[in-house]
């Protein structure tokens, strides 16, 4: 919470207590009794008891770290991806996190994490915690379902807090955008929770398009194995009693009021829209964020979508507008940033690419793309295809390749981009000492890669650069998704006018030109008490 370079201490306190005074950030040094720097040097009592600055090493003898040098965190979510998040950051190399809030709707989720750090006092209520203890912690990381993130995020710049904010940043791409705009203004340290940024191969795959390897890139196919839990399916009709554990009202938060269900909470609610973003939203800005990255992307101009249709009997199609389609594929259309067009490609719930003909015909096509070899590891990946070549990754950008994958052998472009410490691990660490250094100061280790025009980056996935403009165009995707759905009656059917066509997007002021029906999914309305998204 104090990041001054030097710690005054005080040694005339008759019970030989050190008195901390901290920096603020015009200099003045001042004790919580709110004595400034000033204040302090006219007080000739004090001075005459000698003060003197002391390195913040001999204080606590080798390998300490001084509580001034820690990062403060408040959690907003406790179990699964979010406890992965929270084991990162307390468990850093440098020890320079400290877990110093749980929050969580769901005591069950909850458990482990509060018996692993027991000293850190407890809430249910993000806004409590907020409220009570906002001067007790320096940085908030959020992992909670996709429908409240950004009302927790914002909230927390809005507090000056640093953010470590689980993929994809927001439910709507309103939304997205109003913390692009918020981390601009409030100047915390942000990152968004796609750890792959980090990836060694993110530097590999940026050296290898640099060199000219594939010459210049026209297509790029994107897919998944997601999703991994029902999709396309109609909302239950039982109404089974709410656990004890689960304060359901917390959970909606932002949300339209509806009754609990069974086997929603805590994962299959990426399967309907009034709280997940289906599979383009759990794994979009991890696969997409390379070529976003590194080919320099900014909003798409022109998309399409295709999705699969359910039946619920002969010649009748199923109908919940809030139940994701089971698979879905879209081409995207980009100007680079040297004029030329590029298309992108995003499939998922099984669907693939085209098979490259440069595979043997027994190669497993994901494994020989897209997995991670030895591991078996195969969530998705991305197929860059050049002028001269075809490369593959990983989600992520991880684990690079050439086609034919013979020609990896014989690869010889020399490393000239810095790899993150720890690689994905260093994703989670890279924040809290960019966090601790404080926004936009350099700190050493820092090995972020910048979007192209940028000299320079602090942390691999900043809202404000990155993250947000990556987000709206995943969440834009599922507008298309959502627009599928739209239909009028028409006699005894129904037609669907938001299916087959292209849609025209004007990025920049968020809206389709061409289907107006299209744009009320670019905003929604929040749960009367919940508030409002403003800067």
């Amino acid at each position: 919470m104090r990041r001054n370079n030097f710690i005054l201490v005080d040694f005339s306190q008759r019970e030989n207590k050190r008195k901390i005074f901290t920096m603020d950030k015009n200099n003045n040094t001042s004790d919580k009794k709110g004595l400034t720097r000033g204040e302090f040097i006219k007080n000739t009592a004090l001075a005459a008891a000698g003060i003197s600055i002391i390195p913040r090493h001999v204080l606590g003898g080798k390998g300490y770290v001084a509580p001034s040098d820690k990062l403060y965190i408040a959690c907003v979510g406790c179990g699964g991806e979010a406890q992965n998040d929270i084991e990162h950051f307390a468990y850093t190399p440098k020890k320079n996190a400290v877990i110093a809030f749980l929050c969580d709707v769901d005591d069950r989720r909850s458990a482990a994490t509060r018996k692993e750090f027991p000293k850190a006092p407890y809430y249910h209520d993000w806004r409590e915690l907020f409220e009570k203890e906002a001067k007790n912690f320096d940085a908030v990381t959020v992992a909670i379902p996709d429908h409240n993130h950004a009302i927790v995020g914002l909230n927390a710049m809005k507090l000056n807090k640093h953010l470590y904010l689980q993929k994809p940043l927001t439910h709507d791409i309103y939304e997205a955008r109003i913390l692009t705009e918020a981390a601009k203004k409030y100047k915390v340290v942000t990152q968004m929770g796609n750890q792959g940024a980090s990836f060694d191969g993110m530097r590999t795959l940026k050296e290898w398009f640099d060199a000219g390897l594939i010459g210049d890139i026209e297509k790029v196919y994107n897919w998944t194995n997601r999703p991994v839990w029902p999709q396309g399916i109609p909302w239950p009709s039982d109404k089974p009693p709410v656990p004890k554990e689960l304060n359901w009202d917390l959970w909606l938060g932002t949300a339209e009021y509806i009754d609990y269900i069974d086997n929603l909470v805590p994962f299959n609610w990426r399967g309907w829209w009034r709280f997940g973003t289906g599979a383009l939203g759990d794994m979009g800005c991890h696969i997409i964020g390379p070529s976003f990255k590194l080919l320099g992307l900014q909003y798409p101009t022109e998309v399409t979508c295709d999705a699969s249709a359910v039946y619920s009997g002969i010649f009748k199609e199923s109908y919940d507008p809030m139940s994701i389609p089971p698979s879905s594929k879209f081409r995207f259309k980009f100007k680079l940033p040297n004029g030329r067009d590029l298309k992108l490609y995003w499939m998922d719930g099984g669907l693939i690419p085209e098979r490259p003909d440069e595979l043997e015909p027994d190669v497993n096509m994901n494994d020989a793309l897209a997995g991670v070899p030895k591991l078996g590891d195969y969530e998705g990946g991305s197929l860059f295809i050049g002028t001269k070549g075809k490369i593959s990754c990983g989600w992520g950008g991880r684990n690079p390749r050439l086609l034919p994958l013979s020609l990896n052998n014989n690869i010889d472009v020399p490393e000239k981009y810095p790899r993150v410490e720890g690689s994905a691990n260093g994703h989670w660490w890279q924040w809290v000492d960019a966090s601790i250094a404080g926004y936009h100061n350099d700190y050493k280790g820092n090995a972020a890669l910048p979007v192209p025009g940028q000299e320079k980056a602090y942390v691999d996935s900043p809202i404000e650069d990155y993250a947000g403009p990556l987000t709206e165009t995943v969440l834009m995707g599922n507008l298309l998704l959502r627009s599928f759905g739209i239909r009028n009656k028409n006699g005894d059917d129904y037609d669907y006018p938001g299916r087959y066509i292209e849609y025209k997007w004007d990025g920049p002021n968020m809206k389709i030109t061409n289907f107006e029906a299209a744009n009320q999914f670019v905003k929604r309305e929040y749960r009367k008490g919940w508030g409002e998204l403003e800067l």
